[in-house]
């Protein structure tokens, strides 16, 4: 298979131009906030008040979710769309909303605009987002299509959500590589982030398994998906514990410890029925594993390390 826009799908190639609606429902607004809550992260940890330079605050989060994730979205529709047609019959492109053709031609616009704002935010900023409108690409097209795969495709994920955009807020704003404490601790919690990806692949265990996509609930089925995604985003959180408390940061440390005992309590229920409470455990201990990336951005702030 090829990447090409042209189309078989469902046939909405009788409307001529695309619904606005159709087309802000492939952007998936819902899934903005983690890189953008990630770009905050960074911005915290940089040690470096952020007033002097708000226009890039601002920016940076617009990119990082509207912009950067809307597009990746959009790309991941549009390379969705038969599996679509079989977990999500409503969604744009299936439904006739948008056509592929358009979907395909609204990934490109946005993947333009994503390098364009990218550029006003510095040598690092356009090559953070150079790469992650790259990984966007990789993850959802053939011929690379790392989503088949349950291992690369939400680490690449995790890392392009959670790790990247907390990179580049904290190098935006030092206008600079960031401290060594700001990259360990993005790519651990960009790490963890590969379990959240996984709890998200069981709302599509049935099109994955029709379509050849080998998630890990398809290829080790739900329970034993479920206890590896536990694993993984427990161990990065118990190391970033250890390092604050190494740091000198004991309080900040405790409170990160006290969130991730309430997601094994969390876990404890989602276990019951892996398949039937994800989307509950989304709510409520992926909740507790982003308010720790925020406790630990400003437990990195207060190390008064700056690049």
């Amino acid at each position: 298979m090829t990447v090409s826009p042209d189309l078989h799908l469902p046939d909405a190639s009788s409307r001529r131009w695309p619904a606005p609606r159709g087309l802000l429902r492939l952007t998936k607004p819902v899934t903005w906030f983690p890189p953008m809550w990630a770009y905050l992260c960074g911005i915290v940890s940089a040690g470096i008040s952020p007033w002097d330079r708000w226009p890039l605050v601002v920016l940076g989060v617009v990119l990082a979710g509207p912009v950067v994730c809307g597009m990746s979205q959009v790309i991941n529709d549009w390379a969705d769309r038969d599996v679509d047609a079989i977990n999500e019959p409503h969604r744009p492109i299936p439904s006739g909303m948008v056509s592929p053709g358009w979907a395909f031609a609204f990934a490109v616009l946005l993947s333009g605009l994503s390098l364009w704002l990218g550029s006003f935010l510095g040598i690092w900023g356009l090559g953070a987002t150079a790469v992650a409108v790259v990984a966007a690409w990789v993850y959802s097209v053939p011929p690379f299509r790392l989503k088949r795969s349950g291992w690369w495709g939400p680490g690449l994920v995790g890392l392009s959500y959670e790790s990247l955009p907390w990179f580049t807020g904290a190098a935006v704003l030092s206008v600079g590589a960031p401290s060594f404490p700001v990259v360990i601790v993005a790519l651990l919690y960009g790490i963890g982030a590969h379990g959240i990806m996984t709890i998200n692949d069981f709302k599509a265990l049935e099109g994955d398994r029709a379509t050849g996509v080998r998630s890990l609930p398809v290829v080790v089925g739900p329970d034993v998906a479920a206890r590896i995604a536990c694993m993984v985003m427990t161990l990065p959180q118990l190391l970033v514990i250890s390092m604050l408390v190494v740091w000198g940061q004991p309080v900040f440390a405790a409170v990160v410890a006290l969130g991730l005992i309430g997601q094994f309590a969390a876990m404890r229920v989602w276990m019951r029925d892996p398949a039937g409470k994800a989307p509950w455990y989304n709510g409520t201990g992926v909740t507790l594993y982003v308010l720790g990336m925020m406790v630990s951005a400003v437990a990195i702030r207060s190390l008064g390390v700056a690049p």
